[in-house]
């Protein structure tokens, strides 16, 4: 790699950075706001940009901008990548401490950029703070992130990109005579290119894990209620299908409950259809921590509700049941009183149509409304 003109690479490198800075801001503005992060990432190649550009002037412009200013905007934008990331996982930045790094930073720069020059002591602490930006990445995604190709890609991109820092930080500790950043030595050559192509293999990355992501929005809102959040009948009703075709073929036990809140029409007509919203959250937020992770709740329309028990037997989805009823009843001065109704049945091994198992939980239900609410029926 010597002779490389790395004034034009970091030059080059910056305005690829910008390009992709404009791509992540689009991509920002045209996804949901529940997917979080990508204005930080937008913002983060922008100062890589700026560092860029300072630091392809080197030797033309004073050193205050050129080496304090470039490393500040540069580590400044390796930060923002970080932030970015903790928002995208619904995590919260952690901006007064990484804000008090970098201008902790400023001294060090003055110092070994005007005072007492040492490129070697610029390139340690530079490569050091990046470094160790870089490994928490690679843990945020690797924990957070869901097992697809995009999370995979960013954790290669950047254990790639950590080893570089790790290598330039010990060949720092042996330093060539009269090394400077413009040098084209091998090791500085690698260092400088090797960054050029990571900022934008990183933020191919973002857009990887943004588009997974929306995809994951679009999947969720086809099969989930906008306002419960709870399955949609379609959803919930193929579920049943499936868990009662693999209950005939290996002989196992299924429950269905079906929900309706008591007098639901009452409290629209008493108190609107706003506080008919809150009480149908409020109705699913207080039923889904006492369900399996197995269990599926869907709405079936209006106030009425149908739960999936897989491979539960009728005493055991009664005492589910039970607890629902308790725990519906439960009073919030929020909210007006409300009780449920639940009918109950369990699949019979001569079965194969879930429609008859949902007209008997339907039987069940009407009869737990004529015998008064407020309690659980078993057909």
């Amino acid at each position: 790699m010597i002779g490389l003109d790395l004034r034009t690479i970091i030059f080059m490198s910056g305005i690829l950075a910008l390009l992709l800075s404009v791509v992540l801001l689009f991509l920002s503005f045209s996804n949901p706001k529940s997917i979080t992060g990508l204005t930080l990432w937008a913002a983060a190649p922008a100062f890589s940009f700026a560092a860029a550009l300072l630091l392809s002037w080197r030797g033309q412009i004073p050193d205050a901008a050129s080496i304090v200013g470039a490393n500040v905007l540069m580590l400044t934008g390796v930060v923002l990548f970080y932030w970015g990331t903790q928002r995208f996982f619904g995590l919260a930045p952690s901006y007064r401490r990484w804000l008090g790094v970098i201008v902790a930073t400023i001294p060090f720069l003055v110092w070994y950029g005007l005072l007492e020059p040492s490129f070697t002591a610029r390139v340690m602490l530079m490569t050091g703070l990046w470094f160790g930006l870089t490994c928490l990445m690679i843990l945020l995604i690797w924990r957070r992130g869901k097992e697809v190709f995009s999370t995979r890609y960013m954790v290669v991109v950047l254990v790639l990109h950590a080893s570089i820092l790790l290598l330039r930080f010990l060949t720092a500790l042996l330093p060539l005579p009269g090394e400077h950043l413009l040098d084209p030595s091998r090791i500085q050559s690698l260092y400088v290119t090797a960054n050029a192509f990571i900022i934008l293999a990183l933020c191919i990355g973002f857009i990887l894990m943004a588009s997974d992501k929306l995809r994951d929005e679009f999947e969720h809102a086809a099969s989930h209620d906008y306002l419960t959040n709870a399955l949609l009948r379609r959803t919930l009703i193929a579920a049943c299908e499936q868990e009662l075709e693999r209950c005939r073929r290996h002989g196992r036990s299924m429950v269905l409950l079906m929900l309706d809140i008591d007098h639901f029409k009452a409290i629209n007509d008493t108190h609107g259809h706003q506080m008919g919203d809150r009480v149908l959250i409020d109705f699913v937020n207080r039923i889904t921590p006492l369900l399996r992770r197995s269990d599926q709740l869907g709405r079936f329309g209006g106030e009425e509700f149908v739960i999936l028990l897989p491979e539960t037997s009728q005493e055991e989805a009664l005492a589910v049941a039970e607890r629902i009823r308790i725990r519906v009843g439960l009073p919030d001065k929020d909210l007006p009183p409300v009780t449920v109704s639940i009918g109950m049945t369990s699949n019979r091994p001569d079965e194969g149509k879930i429609d008859v198992l949902l007209a008997r939980a339907d039987k069940a239900l009407y009869k737990a409304k004529e015998a008064g609410r407020n309690r659980i029926v078993v057909v």
